[in-house]
């Protein structure tokens, strides 16, 4: 079985990577199981921050690193908050705290001008000198509700309305949203292209 580092420890990213590796040869081991230290996501765009982080976590372990870096983009707000979804809110902030600032932002915003997408660009690195990273990336259009829906997923979730499903993000099952979410579409294009990298044809 291969051996790949997960470069988070964002819990919601580990327990979804977990579930939709379970179809791979793969064990996927998070960093925080060999102490690496967490990179300083210094780029610009989320596959600078990808790279960055599968990187550190290659150089820190020996073995090959996947790292995905993910936000929400919000059309109205000229793609913010972005690659700063994370810390939308400040460097301390918690998911509630993002989603509220969010709120905030689009504050008396009518509903058709409230268009967004979920991206994640999700990379995996060989070996910490690796010249040709595995870059993957997708996807999730919907928009943002004034108030948010469900309990389920994470971040942004509660408030990013799916339009083909009538419902938040976080009104979906574990399972509906790796059908459709931008991760569940970037790991498919990476088990794909992993594939066909490691096939003997």
């Amino acid at each position: 079985m291969d051996k790949i580092v997960l470069a988070s420890g964002n819990q919601g990213k580990l327990r979804e990577f977990s579930q939709l590796f379970t179809t791979m040869d793969i064990e996927v081991i998070p960093q925080a199981e060999f102490k690496v230290p967490e990179a300083e996501e210094t780029g610009l765009t989320f596959v600078e921050n990808a790279i960055i982080k599968a990187r550190n976590a290659a150089e820190h372990t020996g073995l090959a690193a996947i790292a995905d870096d993910s936000g929400i983009e919000v059309d109205y707000l000229l793609g913010a908050p972005g690659i700063y979804s994370a810390r939308y809110a400040g460097v301390d902030a918690n998911d509630e705290n993002n989603l509220n600032a969010l709120l905030a932002a689009l504050e008396g915003v009518p509903e058709q001008q409230r268009t967004a997408r979920y991206q994640c660009c999700l990379v995996m690195m060989r070996h910490a000198k690796d010249p040709t990273p595995l870059i993957c990336q997708a996807d999730w259009r919907g928009a943002i509700l004034a108030a948010p829906m469900g309990q389920g997923g994470f971040g942004y979730d509660p408030i990013f309305w799916v339009t083909d499903s009538q419902c938040s993000a976080a009104q979906l099952s574990a399972t509906e949203k790796h059908a459709i979410s931008h991760r569940g579409k970037a790991i498919r294009q990476f088990m794909q292209a992993f594939r066909d990298e490691t096939s003997p044809y």
